[in-house]
């Protein structure tokens, strides 16, 4: 039995995580009424705590939606096929397991020392395309947290000179799947708690988490210790990837710079910036918005949220 202490940590972890993956899903609005949504698991911490959410959320969410845990065998060596038919059963969780052998496709395209996280990503990525269209599922979700897209977001800059990273909802490039990601305001520190906690049966990868010296680690470290050394900076950073403005940038493509001049007024001959504001949202409509939004994620989890007790996960 944990300690009364550790419990109520435990709890406060738990509804944490609750509330910032409920906030995701509403901001975004990435389920709705009847949605099938198939949750990617592939063993790792992430995937189990994304499954764990959306169960608990399910449970009093305002819509109604299904959820089917799909895994993916890649055909690792020595990847025990077990663990995930198990877990799932024991939970009731109904699932799939797709059989497909990318790993020898990365292992002979890719030479020996280099990553192989871009190729075996793309392969993952088609499969489970493929495979939530044929089966009518109209939602992907993936594990991805903040922590991911921030490091993705700085991948891009140093080595594909874009500014992007993952979006928390996705509409895939031929139209056909919308990926969305549940734990995007999660924090990878809290999930790890929580999957410690949990004592989830993670399943490590062989092909990406072996690899030393990758890009994303850098990364990563760099991130740790920026937080270290600067607290709050990393949160920032994630703040910023929803507050962009395109007119202070420079993409042509975002923000017509070509076309802009200055508007006077013809009776008093003064500037305006009218034209400018015109593309953004007042004060009173960004705070309708962030009320609106608040009131919605209470719906999705009324006991969680509402109750002064920390006493129940």
């Amino acid at each position: 039995m944990p300690k009364p202490k550790q419990q109520y940590d435990f709890n406060k972890l738990a509804k944490r995580l609750r509330r910032n993956t409920a906030e995701a899903i509403v901001d975004f609005n990435m389920i709705e009424e009847g949605d099938r949504v198939m949750v990617c698991l592939s063993g790792g911490k992430d995937s189990y705590t994304m499954l764990d959410m959306l169960l608990s959320l399910q449970k009093r969410a305002p819509v109604n939606f299904s959820l089917r845990a799909v895994n993916l065998d890649q055909k690792q060596p020595n990847f025990p096929e077990h663990i995930l038919p198990e877990y799932l059963q024991a939970l009731g969780v109904e699932y799939d397991v797709i059989e497909r052998d990318t790993y020898s496709v990365v292992k002979r395209v890719i030479p020996e020392g280099k990553t192989t996280c871009g190729l075996c990503s793309r392969l993952r990525r088609g499969t489970l395309y493929g495979y939530a269209e044929e089966h009518g599922f109209n939602r992907i979700a993936l594990g991805h947290h903040r922590d991911d897209i921030i490091e993705t977001l700085f991948l891009n800059m140093f080595h594909g000179g874009s500014l992007q990273s993952m979006p928390p909802k996705l509409l895939s490039n031929d139209g056909k799947n919308v990926v969305i990601r549940p734990l995007s305001y999660c924090k990878e520190k809290d999930i790890e708690k929580y999957a410690q906690q949990k004592e989830f049966p993670i399943i490590p990868c062989d092909l990406c988490g072996t690899q030393p010296n990758m890009q994303r680690q850098n990364v990563k470290q760099m991130l740790r210790e920026w937080d270290k050394t600067n607290p709050g900076r990393v949160e920032s950073i994630f703040t910023s990837l929803t507050n962009v403005k395109p007119s202070q940038l420079a993409d042509r493509n975002l923000f017509d710079f070509v076309g802009l001049e200055v508007s006077r007024d013809e009776a008093s001959g003064q500037s305006s910036s009218d034209n400018l504001r015109g593309k953004q949202l007042s004060d009173d409509q960004r705070h309708s918005v962030v009320n609106h939004s608040d009131e919605r994620v209470l719906n999705w989890m009324p006991s969680a949220i509402t109750s002064s007790s920390d006493s129940l996960v």
